[in-house]
């Protein structure tokens, strides 16, 4: 096979805004967190539906700390997929919780709800759904079950009461900018959980290189702006103020409230996501393109793929999951390696969690997760980001078919 074109998995889209906004960010002398990672708070918040937004240096010290502000610890139990990256179980072992692992649903890539609706028990505090590739879980349902298990929940702190039930803390580490119709209405993911949590990691539709948001929605009876200052101190140290207010005229005299973390967003990563948030709507359209063009060529050949668009939802288009009916993983990963002989980048998302060293450790066996497998062993994903041309797609499209073809005729 001869290498006509080199299309990489996901590169980040750069371009000359974003350079030029951490040269001025640079120029600035302010290049921690600063005017600039606020303004992109105020402009995530703005842009999902809520009222407040928290940027820090990872979706996954987001996500742990929603479970530290929740006082989820040692004694209580968090469920998440079994079908997902570590870092949406990781921070509840940060936090001494033991994580509770459920299968998804036959032939879909969402938790199986009346799985779910099963595992939960006294000891659960928090569930983390996973909106995998960007597309959103049926949160209807999630808080449908949470709310006919309310009699089991035992609030342990006043945030706990307010909430009256199982939290629900999003992971939508692939989702900033989906949405879903809810009772009627759109609705933006950061809007819906409890808590969401969201990664602008480099391989990301938007990103800072590194980095994360928060959102929540409001809870009766406890302040937005106090909810901000918790995550603000378990970010900084438990420093009682941050770098940006002690620049004030003797403003230096400061407290450590609790012994708490480093995982703040700096005014540099920030001045990447602000550039980028102006061109998003862009960004995400030119990915709906370029599922369209996948979806035209592949679905007829019944290679199954991930429903993105709907009269319901709307999916940021992160990731082009595909699914090839009757092959196992060794087959699976003989047509990723033809690809890449042809010069294109494919990956899998993901391994269950239970096939790894480090969940194995934790006692999960795959066997007890069977269609977290099934999903697993045909899934090939297929570059999908703004850089590729549409020479790129019809490329990529014509080798995978071809690939396919080859592998299974053997």
């Amino acid at each position: 096979m001869t290498v006509t074109r080199n299309v990489p998995f996901s590169p980040p889209d750069i371009s000359e805004t974003e350079i030029q906004g951490v040269v001025e960010a640079l120029k600035s002398g302010w290049i921690t967190t600063g005017p600039r990672t606020k303004e992109f708070e105020r402009r995530i918040a703005e842009f999902c539906g809520t009222n407040k937004a928290v940027c820090l240096n990872s979706a996954t010290a987001c996500e742990e700390s929603i479970l530290r502000l929740l006082g989820i610890g040692e004694g209580d139990e968090v469920i998440t997929s079994a079908y997902t990256y570590t870092a949406s179980a990781s921070p509840i072992v940060h936090v001494g919780a033991k994580v509770v692992l459920v299968d998804v649903a036959e032939d879909s890539f969402e938790m199986d709800y009346d799985k779910l609706e099963a595992a939960i028990t006294e000891k659960t505090k928090a569930i983390v759904p996973v909106d995998l590739g960007g597309v959103i879980c049926d949160y209807e349902r999630i808080y449908e079950i949470v709310e006919r298990k309310k009699e089991l929940f035992h609030p342990e702190n006043e945030i706990q009461k307010a909430i009256g039930r199982i939290a629900v803390v999003a992971d939508a580490a692939h989702a900033f900018g989906a949405k879903k119709k809810l009772g009627g209405e759109w609705k933006m993911c950061g809007s819906i959980a409890d808590f969401t949590s969201f990664s602008f990691h480099a391989v990301k539709n938007l990103t800072t290189a590194e980095g994360g948001a928060l959102t929540w929605k409001e809870i009766p009876g406890i302040d937005d702006e106090w909810i901000y200052k918790q995550f603000m101190l378990l970010s900084l140290h438990g420093q009682s103020k941050d770098a940006l207010a002690k620049t004030k005229l003797g403003a230096w005299e400061y407290d450590i409230l609790s012994p708490a973390y480093k995982c703040n967003m700096t005014d540099i990563m920030a001045a990447i996501g602000l550039a980028q948030m102006d061109r998003y709507e862009g960004l995400l359209k030119r990915r709906e393109e370029i599922i369209e063009t996948y979806d035209r060529a592949l679905k007829p050949l019944g290679i199954q793929v991930l429903d993105h668009y709907g009269e319901d939802h709307r999916s940021t288009g992160h990731l082009y999951l595909t699914r090839i009916p009757g092959i196992d993983r060794e087959t699976a990963n003989q047509i990723i390696e033809k690809m890449a002989e042809a010069g294109i980048a494919t990956n899998v998302h993901y391994k269950p969690l239970p096939l790894l060293t480090a969940y194995k450790n934790l006692g999960f066996r795959m066997e007890d997760y069977p269609n977290a497998y099934k999903q697993f062993e045909n899934e090939i994903t297929l570059p999908l980001h703004t850089l590729l041309s549409d020479e790129d797609v019809e490329y990529v499209t014509e080798k995978f078919v071809e690939c396919v073809k080859e592998v299974i005729r053997r």
